[in-house]
């Protein structure tokens, strides 16, 4: 077996999520995992934008290597969506902190629309559903 070779660590305690990296074969897939989970998960001031987990400007940092780096690992790397999904919700599932129970549910929503009522249901691309208020 070939030794895994490493790849840079994701900012300060993310790197200790970043670590279950195992479904991602390349370097370059594990850092893509780091680069888009710091870009979603550290304040910055809009998601929307593929440029933005890159921290680039939205126009004219578009052809940036990062955000370049970036789009290769969304949209043409050979990773599966569906077993990083499933890995994601096992770890949602396993945490008693974020695994469902009669009170309520977590709701994970990447979307930054702002939500009101008590029975809020979206679907966000093919990324998460959004649950309503338990009775």
């Amino acid at each position: 077996m070939t030794k895994r070779l490493p790849c840079p660590p994701a900012p300060g305690p993310l790197e200790a999520y970043a670590v279950r990296d195992d479904l991602f074969g390349t370097p370059a897939q594990r850092r893509g995992f780091r680069d888009y989970l710091a870009g979603l998960l550290l304040p910055r001031d809009r998601h929307k934008t593929l440029t933005c987990p890159a921290d680039a400007e939205p126009v004219a940092g578009a052809q940036h290597a990062a955000v370049q780096r970036l789009q290769f690992f969304l949209s043409e790397s050979t990773w599966s969506q569906e077993e990083v999904d499933a890995r994601r919700l096992e770890l949602v599932l396993a945490d008693p902190a974020t695994a469902p129970h009669p009170g309520g549910v977590l709701v994970i929503d990447d979307s930054g629309d702002r939500k009101d009522g008590t029975a809020t249901l979206v679907v966000v691309g093919a990324a998460f559903v959004v649950a309503v208020e338990a009775a």
